[in-house]
């Protein structure tokens, strides 16, 4: 783990060096209950990207989340993605964009481990509030995932449109 934070802390940095580069992410909390059983959940998910041109740019979003299932069962997460992002349309201080890209998440639970990859587009919306800093949400997936429990022999694919509040972000990018 250490050297994967050293590895994205020197991309950050490395990125930021540029004025066409950004840094961001988001951050996400919940806590839920139900008949007496609550159950926690937090993330963090740091982004930094690079801006080729006017309506392309490459990215990058490294997650860790945790949680707490209604048996007190702890739930760990790693995330990776690039990405692609081509903005199909600019208008005063609103962009449109499509991110296409591939995914790798682990999870743990109580020591049975899942791995999903997909590849897919996700369409967003950034909100430039001003030159260096911009809001921005995500949602919605068009794509194909592949899910596979270890020890399991077969794996879940899955291929289609998921416009749920499971595929909603909002998150912040700094602009250097």
């Amino acid at each position: 783990m250490k050297k994967i934070m050293m590895t994205l802390a020197a991309v950050c940095v490395a990125a930021t060096m540029n004025a066409q580069a950004y840094l961001g992410g988001s951050l996400g909390f919940a806590t839920s209950s139900y008949d007496g059983n609550s159950t926690t959940v937090w993330s963090i998910l740091p982004e930094v990207g690079y801006n080729l041109d006017e309506n392309w740019a490459v990215g990058l979003t490294v997650g860790y989340g945790e949680a707490k299932d209604a048996n007190k069962n702890k739930v760990k997460n790693f995330q990776i993605s690039p990405y692609v992002r081509y903005t199909a349309v600019k208008l005063d201080k609103v962009n449109v964009f499509l991110d296409g890209g591939i995914g790798y998440e682990h999870e743990d639970v109580v020591g049975v481990k899942t791995n999903t990859f997909s590849v897919g587009i996700k369409p967003g919306v950034a909100v430039n509030l001003n030159d260096k800093l911009s809001f921005v949400t995500h949602f919605g997936f068009l794509g194909y995932e592949n899910e596979k429990v270890k020890g399991a022999d077969k794996s879940t694919n899955s291929f289609g449109l998921s416009v749920d509040g499971s595929n909603l972000s909002f998150g912040v990018y700094y602009n250097f």
